[in-house]
């Protein structure tokens, strides 16, 4: 597990800004961007930062310094990205199952958008929203760390090979043109058949395509949670690089190409904070509670996902032991049966690569507040990027007696 933290500047920063509390690495950020915008050394290639692992706007300012582009899933997403600097062509809108209306957003404001379904590629064609358009293809091919986040293949997501002939009539029917295709097959994968395998597909498909400006590979590039051999991507970017300049020489001219990681970028530049409040014997297991519920980190409920812990604490006295949060639920667990020191109450826990799809997945939950992000520039200074809930703000949307309370 990496030591990025002391205890003496995470008890510091806890003392400053709160328990619990997500606290970002600037320079491992930078670091994990140049190597991705490194990964093909080819003058049309690009990499697009997947938004939805990490949207605090402090990080995409970074992320777009380091010349990455940027992927958006919501109008909100694209509202964040906005404010960060990046411009629209700069944006690529890839919703699932949205309305005409989050649709029309993104189209008004001059942003690419790819189409999930043929329903969503009709529904476009009809509203009469710009004429260039992407599609999502699904290449049947998927991996990824959990069933839950597979995402070709049998999945909700994008286009089947089989259907590509409705793409071309619909298109046709409406006078769109295809300006791209992307796809995805999942995500932390860290071997990299399956990705090679889908590119091929995606390649074949593209053939068929004449006015195609880009080309999106897609991400789910993995980072070893769990003491996993890392993702070679040396050897990656070597094969990629020969596919595609197969491909381009048979397609007879340069057009973009894409990948869109998203936790690679952010993830192991994460760590989350927080305090031990009990520690407790029930019918002979030993549970630490914490007050990371899983309305702060929802991955180990969710996935089943293993994160690196460790206490700050003076004791020497190792158990094995099970690390809850404060959630109203059985299921509310970070960790089953680890041998760790038995911390005591007030001390702090420390856990790993929680810099995606940590504070993007947190929720309110039994009116929980959502904890602050801070970020360690690149002088080592730390630095507020969100504020902590404030129990004013939990209370605005419902009703007024409920706020007036809280003053």
């Amino acid at each position: 597990m990496p030591e990025r933290l002391t205890p003496e500047q995470s008890y510091a920063l806890v003392s400053k800004y709160g328990s619990p509390l997500y606290v970002y690495d600037e320079t491992l950020v930078r670091e994990r961007c140049r190597e991705i915008s490194g990964l093909v050394s080819l003058p049309f290639f690009a990499a697009n930062y997947s938004a939805k692992a990490n949207t605090n706007i402090e990080l995409l300012k970074i992320i777009r310094s380091e010349g990455l582009r940027v992927d958006a899933m919501s109008p909100g997403e694209i509202l964040a990205e906005t404010a960060a600097g990046f411009q629209p062509d700069e944006i690529f809108f890839i919703p699932n199952n949205v309305s005409i209306e989050e649709l029309r957003f993104a189209a008004e404001r001059g942003i690419m958008t790819s189409l999930d379904s043929l329903s969503q590629l009709e529904q476009y064609g009809k509203a009469r929203l710009p004429r260039r358009v992407a599609f999502r293809l699904n290449p049947g091919v998927g991996a990824g760390h959990s069933d839950k986040v597979v995402t070709g293949g049998k999945s909700k997501f994008g286009i089947e090979t089989k259907d590509v002939r409705r793409v071309q009539e619909l298109a046709a029917r409406y006078g769109l043109s295809i300006a791209g295709i992307n796809q995805h097959i999942g995500s932390l994968f860290l071997q990299s058949n399956e990705y090679l395998q889908a590119a091929a597909t995606l390649f074949e498909i593209a053939a068929g395509f004449p006015e195609l400006a880009f080309l999106d590979m897609g991400g789910g590039f993995g980072v070893p949670y769990h003491g996993e051999a890392r993702l070679d991507l040396e050897e990656l970017g070597q094969k990629l690089t020969r596919v595609i300049q197969d491909f381009i020489s048979k397609y007879g001219r340069e057009i973009t190409i894409m990948v869109e990681p998203g936790r690679y970028i952010c993830a192991e530049s994460g760590t989350l904070l927080g305090t031990v409040h009990s520690v407790k014997e029930n019918y002979g297991e030993t549970y630490v509670g914490t007050d990371i519920g899983f309305n702060t980190l929802m991955r180990p409920v969710l996935y089943d996902s293993w994160h690196e812990i460790r206490f700050f604490t003076a004791s020497t006295e190792r158990r094995r032991l099970t690390i809850t949060g404060n959630i109203c639920e059985s299921g509310d667990v970070l960790a089953r049966d680890r041998e760790l020191p038995l911390p005591a109450p007030g001390d702090l826990v420390c856990i790993a690569n929680t810099g995606a799809y940590g504070y993007s997945m947190a929720s309110n939950y039994n009116l929980r507040l959502r904890p602050a992000e801070v970020l360690i520039d690149l002088s080592g200074q730390d630095r507020l990027i969100r504020h902590r809930d404030t129990y004013q703000a939990l209370m605005r949307n419902m009703l007024d007696e409920a706020l007036y309370l809280c003053q």
